[in-house]
């Protein structure tokens, strides 16, 4: 059965693009670890650098950690939310830039191995362009590379993993797709270094979310995944289930089909909805879904793969959500 983690901020204050302040009261941090203790299934956490943990507090969150019960799953270094990354962090044309950058990563990679994790989720959002001729891909793209090398080599006991998007907030992201995240991860020749799945961000990218998932798998570079769904035009950062529905099936007979033992991390933005209730929903929608497979037998949709037959298909579907098979049309 998947192992549930939770983004720590998703718990909190979710403001948006028109009132910064969010809709909500920021809890205290304390407040955010209990929530998401309290929710069923969730054993691990995830915390966002300068958010919810500095190079100064590593003993105050090892604290809450532990009275929590929860596990470190990992740690993403904020190279989005700050004016120096405006114009790229491991792709700025400013050197001392991108040494800043690998500076955040690495010491986030000491703090999480002193936390008993081993995992990076690397998001470099601020690295891309907006307008024709404004990306020099050439270099930026050996920056990167160059970049996430540096970090991976920093430690070999912590693992650094890229999470892609298409857009947002540049309008080009360099590490768009699976395909092309999982190119940068091989450029640096590090075994430690891999990709998060961010369903969000692959729907956006009009992927399949199952072939991005077994593309990454063949090369035993799928180390993290991230959960939410959207209506594919942008990062609505939804309840999982709430859109994609078969495409989420299908994830999930991919995932227990190639063995994924990863973590299954909620990376919601509930703006107006309870946080804890928004997240609880997601997990019940995964854990059932998951259930339910297992009770049918994953062996029926591995027949219905290597068939082909829409038809079937779309029967096995309709089981699988509790819809009685159709009687057969009259001839």
């Amino acid at each position: 059965m998947p192992r549930y983690s939770v983004i720590l901020g998703n718990l909190g204050q979710t403001c948006d693009r028109f009132l910064a302040s969010g809709y909500k009261e920021q809890p205290p941090k304390a407040e955010q670890f209990r929530q998401a203790a309290s929710i069923a299934g969730v054993g691990g956490i995830e915390l966002v650098g300068t958010w919810d943990i500095t190079s100064a507090n590593v003993g105050e969150v090892k604290t809450l950690l532990q009275d929590h019960q929860l596990q470190l799953v990992s740690i993403i270094p904020d190279h989005f939310a700050q004016k120096r990354w405006g114009r790229g962090a491991f792709t700025s044309r400013d050197p001392a830039i991108r040494r800043a950058a690998i500076a955040e990563t690495t010491a986030m990679m000491d703090a999480a191995a002193e936390l008993g994790g081993d995992l990076i989720n690397l998001w470099p959002g601020q690295d891309g362009f907006d307008y024709p001729f404004q990306g020099n891909f050439d270099e930026s793209w050996g920056w990167l590379v160059e970049g996430v090398r540096a970090c991976a080599r920093h430690r070999r006991d912590v693992r650094l993993s890229l999470e892609y998007k298409i857009k947002e907030p540049r309008t080009h992201c360099y590490l768009s797709r699976a395909a092309d995240t999982v190119l940068v991860a091989e450029d640096t020749g590090e075994h430690n270094v891999g990709v998060t799945i961010d369903t969000g961000h692959a729907m956006m990218a009009y992927e399949n979310l199952a072939e991005a998932a077994m593309l990454l798998m063949r090369r035993k570079r799928l180390f993290h995944l991230h959960f939410n769904d959207n209506y594919r035009g942008w990062d609505d950062d939804m309840i999982v289930g709430s859109m994609h529905l078969p495409e989420y099936l299908e994830l999930f007979f991919w995932l227990q089909r190639q063995g994924y033992d990863g973590w299954f991390s909620m990376d919601q933005y509930p703006y107006r909805e309870d946080g804890c209730g928004a997240i609880d929903a997601s997990i019940r929608w995964i854990e059932g879904m998951w259930q339910r497979c297992e009770q049918l037998g994953w062996h029926r949709f591995e027949t219905a793969m290597r068939g082909g037959d829409a038809v079937a298909i779309a029967a096995l579907m309709r089981e699988a959500v509790g819809i009685a098979p159709a009687a057969a049309a009259a001839r």
